[in-house]
C-alpha cells in the first residue's frame, strides 16, 4: 500500500535480482542468487548495500549473502540505468586465489578523476580484504591488500575527503583487532589513522560496521557497532591527521533508551546537524533514529516499532539520506502493514511517514525486505533494492528488485566534487542539460562547457562563495542538491 508515493517495480526494464544469474546494482557490486537468505531471522548476516547515484540516469550499487551461504560466484561490478539495461563490468575472484579481491559489501564511490573505487571484504595478497580501482570500462587496478595490520576485512565503503585522499574504515585488524580507520590515495598508499579499542576498555569504541561521512568542518564522522563507556557503540569524529574524539557512547542508562549498537553510518544534513539510526535501544527496543551535533550533543527523535505489529517499520540496516526537499528518507528490512519493510521519510524534527509498504502485491511482485538504502537520482526520484520478493526465482526462492518511487521531487544537478577552491574543475550532472546557457556559484557566473545532455564541465569563479550552484536550461533553472563549498 502506498501512503505518500508512487511506487515503481522494474520487472524487466529495472531488473529483477537474477536476471542476469546475480544480484543487482548501479555502479555496484553484487553476488549471485545463492548467496541471499531467504529467511527473515538471519537478516543481520545479509547485507545488501545502497545504490549510489553517480550521475544522470546511472547508478551502482552492490549486493550480496553472508559468506557461509557462497557458492562458486564472488561478486561483480554493473551498472544499471534507469531503462533497465544491465552491463556487467567485472567479476571478482578472476585471478588466482582471489588476488583481486572477493565478496564486497560496499557500494563504490567515483572519484573527481572519473573513476570509482571500494573496498572487497575478503581477498587480495593476504586474503584479508582489498581497496580497488576501477575504470567505468571496467578495468580494475587493486590498490592495497589489506593484512591485519593495516587492518582487515572492511565492510564498508570508502569517501574522498576533500583533500583528494579517500577514507575508510576496516571491521576487524589493526595493533588491537578491533577494527581501524584509515587514510589511502588515489596512487594506493595507505595509513592507519586510528585502530580502534585503544583506550582502556575500548572506550574509544570497537568493530566499526559503517564507513565515515566528512562534515563540512572537514573533520569525518563515523559509528562503531560496539565499545565505548557503556559496550553499546559510539559516535566519533576524526581528524584528517588522526585525532579521535568520541562524541557519544550508547547505553548510558538502563534500557538504552538513546539506542544501541548503530550499525549506519551518518549523514550531515544541511543544517550542520548528523543523523543515524541504532538497531537496537530506543523506548521498545526496536532501535532509534538520533540527531548529534559534531559538539556531541545527542537527541533520539524516533523509537521504531511504536505500535503492535510495527506497522512504521522495524530493523533500521541502512544508512539515511537527506534529499532535495531536506527532508530525510530510509527503508526499514520488515515491519509495514505486510510485514515485508518500508519506505520512510521523516521531518528532521522527528515526524516519521510510512510512503510505502512492501508485498502489497500479490506474490511480493512488488519485492520485499528492503535491506539497501535509497539514492536519490537527479530526476528527482528515489531508488532502492529489495532482497526478496519479485518475479524471478532463484533455487526456489524470489530474487528481490530494483525500484523507484516517485515522492513529487523535482529534478536538479549535482556536483562533482562537492567543494573546491577558485579554479577548481567541477563536473556538473543532471538531465537535459543541452543548451544550458548559464552555471552560477552561488550567483557567481562561472566559466562552463556542456559536455553531453547529462554533464557539465565548470570553474569555480573568482569571488564565488559557497552556497547553492544553479544551472539555467531552456527548460529551467536547475540548483544544486547540497551547496557547493568554495574553499580558502
Amino acid at each position: 500500500m502506498s501512503y505518500g508515493g508512487n511506487l515503481n517495480v522494474h520487472h524487466e526494464k529495472v531488473r529483477n535480482f537474477c536476471d542476469v544469474g546475480s544480484a543487482v546494482a548501479v555502479w555496484v557490486s553484487v553476488v549471485t542468487c545463492s548467496d541471499i537468505y531467504h529467511s527473515a531471522q538471519f537478516r543481520r548476516h545479509k547485507w545488501q548495500q545502497v545504490l549510489l547515484g553517480t550521475g544522470p540516469g546511472h547508478q551502482w550499487e552492490l549486493v550480496r549473502g553472508d559468506v557461509l551461504w557462497r557458492r562458486q560466484r564472488f561478486g561483480e561490478v554493473f551498472e544499471i540505468i534507469p531503462g533497465g539495461t544491465l552491463t556487467t563490468f567485472y567479476s571478482f575472484c578472476s585471478k588466482s586465489r582471489c588476488a583481486d579481491g572477493e565478496y564486497t559489501y560496499a557500494t563504490p564511490v567515483q572519484g573527481t578523476d572519473g573513476n570509482f573505487y571500494g573496498t572487497t571484504y575478503l581477498g587480495g595478497s593476504k586474503e584479508l580484504g582489498t581497496v580497488f580501482k576501477i575504470a567505468p570500462g571496467g578495468t580494475l587496478t587493486t590498490l592495497h591488500s589489506f593484512d591485519g595490520a593495516t587492518g582487515s576485512q572492511p565492510l564498508a565503503g570508502l569517501v574522498q575527503g576533500t583533500d583528494g585522499n579517500f577514507y575508510g574504515t576496516t571491521y576487524i585488524g589493526g595493533s588491537q583487532n578491533y577494527g581501524e580507520i584509515f587514510k589511502v590515495t588515489p596512487s594506493g598508499t595507505l595509513s592507519v589513522l586510528h585502530s580502534f579499542c585503544s583506550a582502556a576498555a575500548c572506550k574509544d569504541g570497537q568493530n566499526p560496521f559503517a564507513g565515515l561521512v566528512q562534515g563540512i568542518d572537514g573533520n569525518l564522522y563515523g559509528t562503531t557497532l560496539a565499545g565505548g563507556s557503556h559496550g553499546g557503540g559510539t559516535v566519533f569524529k576524526i581528524t584528517p591527521s588522526g585525532t579521535l574524539t568520541t562524541l557519544h557512547s550508547f547505553c548510558p542508562q538502563s534500557g538504552c533508551l538513546d539506542g544501541q549498537f548503530p550499525q549506519t553510518g551518518l549523514v550531515q544534513a544541511n543544517n550542520g546537524t548528523l543523523y543515524g539510526t541504532t538497531i537496537a535501544g530506543g523506548a521498545y527496543g526496536a532501535g532509534t533514529i538520533f540527531e548529534i551535533t559534531p559538539s556531541g550533543k545527542l537527541t533520539t527523535l524516533y523509537s521504531v516499532c511504536s505500535q503492535t505489529g510495527c506497522p512504521d517499520g522495524n530493523y533500521l540496516y541502512s544508512a539515511l539520506i537527506q534529499a532535495t526537499d531536506g527532508n530525510l528518507y530510509g527503508v526499514m528490512e520488515i515491519g509495514g502493514a505486510n510485514n515485508g519493510g518500508t519506505v520512510f521519510r521523516m521531518t528532521l524534527s522527528g515526524t516519521l511517514t510510512t510512503l510505502y509498504s512492501f508485498c502489497s502485491q500479490p506474490a511480493c511482485a512488488d519485492g520485499q525486505y528492503p535491506a539497501a538504502g535509497l539514492v536519490q537520482d537527479t530526476n528527482g526520484n528515489l531508488y532502492g533494492t529489495t532482497a526478496d520478493g519479485g518475479a524471478n526465482a532463484c533455487s526456489g526462492l524470489t530474487c528481490g528488485t530494483v525500484f523507484s518511487l516517485s515522492i513529487g521531487l523535482p529534478p536538479f544537478v549535482e556536483t562533482q566534487p562537492t567543494a573546491g577552491k577558485v579554479g577548481t574543475t567541477v563536473k556538473i550532472l543532471g538531465t537535459n542539460l543541452t543548451g544550458a546557457t548559464s552555471v552560477n556559484f552561488n550567483g557567481k557566473a562561472g566559466t562552463f562547457t556542456v559536455a553531453s545532455s547529462s554533464e557539465i564541465t565548470a570553474t569555480v569563479p573568482a569571488g564565488a562563495t559557497t552556497g547553492d550552484l544553479q544551472v539555467v536550461t531552456p527548460s529551467g533553472t536547475l540548483s544544486s542538491n547540497v551547496s557547493f563549498r568554495v574553499l580558502p
